[in-house]
């Protein structure tokens, strides 16, 4: 007989396992379900997660209010979560965000500023000259201005902050299971779960937080509408007797024109391996996977050598006086939903809900998008009407 829960979450990433830890304040009989990291990506035949990295760009500063919002509830919580689960995860380096000086026509740099003086943050504006004396660091062209957000922005590790919600969640009575979802189907009196390890389980409700695999048509009664991107990554070598000059570097967003959706940087942390490495992403076109063995295999594949060039030489550009010799790349990707927010809602079944599309900006934002999928699995809606977003999930 299949072991039952009231609640079981489908994908133990950022958001499944933030979702677990606030229902499990809520309630008993929750249930977390997803498997550890791999240990060889490049034989690894099952899924991947997003959360397998060490620094993620962390700001309140967002041009779109609902973002700004997700952000800063989620950020006001990061100490909370770090002090009662006893796992730090947050680094407050502060966030510079850098564009083309304003003109007459569309401006990054006045979105920034514009969101800014929204959420009443008050962020230091700098000119060339400015940028240059403060970050010297950075090489950015003639005709640059940016925002330095000092307090509440940085990064965080999102390793940790897993490990942090799962900790919690875990003290609150939640099951974790260490395996891999093959299916998720509506019974007719309750949900049930199948394993690729071959387990059965049923709940009254499964919340689907599967990041971009879950386009999966198994695991929801309709494909989920998500476009899931190639994303490669570049990690650079720094030596630790070179920290005094380059762990100075804070978090970096960088739009060289107004057309092009730039990059951006983390400075300098430790990685698994024991070494220190400078990560930059941005790739400069989009490569969609449609199918989920798919997603599989581009993890395994470790990203495109035509995009770790491209970044290399943007890296050339913006720290000449880097060692960019040391270099490796890895693969992840981003994945975006129709409405440009987070998926939070049922699916045809009143059984089974979605929590999906991090649309490349839920990283930050990933405790208070999981609560929202807690108050989905929960009351079976959204009951949080502070937000005017459609959170309502498509299918194919």
């Amino acid at each position: 007989m299949a072991k039952h829960f009231k609640y079981l979450i489908v994908g133990a990433g950022m958001m499944g396992a933030a979702a677990a830890r606030h229902l499990s304040q809520w309630t008993d009989g929750v249930a977390l379900l997803g498997p550890a990291e791999p240990t060889d990506p490049k034989t690894h035949e099952g899924v991947f997660a997003s959360h397998y990295d060490e620094a993620r760009i962390t700001r309140t500063i967002d041009p779109d209010p609902v973002w700004a919002r997700l952000a800063h509830r989620s950020i006001a919580r990061y100490p909370e979560i770090a002090a009662d689960s006893g796992v730090d995860f947050y680094s407050e380096a502060g966030c510079l965000l850098v564009g083309p000086k304003r003109a007459g026509g569309p401006s990054y740099v006045r979105d920034v500023l514009d969101a800014a003086d929204r959420l009443g943050v008050q962020p230091e504006a700098l000119d060339g000259s400015a940028l240059a004396t403060k970050f010297s660091c950075f090489a950015f062209p003639q005709g640059s201005e940016g925002v330095w957000e000092a307090t509440n922005a940085g990064h965080i590790n999102p390793r940790r902050l897993v490990k942090a919600q799962i900790v919690l969640a875990k003290r609150q009575g939640c099951a974790l299971l260490r395996e891999t979802a093959a299916s998720v189907r509506d019974d007719g009196s309750r949900a049930v779960v199948t394993t690729a390890e071959g387990n059965v389980y049923s709940a009254d409700r499964v919340l689907v937080a599967a990041g971009g695999f879950s386009i999966n048509e198994a695991l929801l009664p309709r494909r989920l509408s998500l476009d899931v991107f190639a994303r490669t990554i570049a990690f650079y070598e720094v030596d630790e007797s070179a920290m005094q000059v380059w762990g100075r570097v804070p978090s970096l967003i960088w739009k060289w024109n107004e057309a092009e959706d730039g990059i951006y940087l983390l400075p300098p942390v430790r990685y698994p391996d024991g070494r220190l490495y400078l990560k930059i992403g941005g790739d400069p076109d989009d490569v969609l996977i449609e199918q989920e063995p798919d997603i599989r295999a581009w993890f395994r594949s470790g990203g495109r050598e035509s995009t770790h060039r491209h970044l290399t030489s943007v890296m050339s550009r913006l720290m000449p006086e880097l060692d960019l010799s040391r270099t490796h790349m890895a693969a992840c990707v981003t994945s975006f939903t129709p409405t440009g927010y987070p998926a939070i809602s049922m699916s045809d079944s009143d059984r089974i809900g979605v929590l999906s599309g991090g649309c490349g900006a839920a990283a930050k934002s990933s405790d208070e998008i999981g609560r929202l999928g807690a108050e989905l699995i929960f009351h079976g809606a959204v009951q949080d009407d502070a937000y005017s977003a459609d959170f309502r999930a498509r299918f194919v």
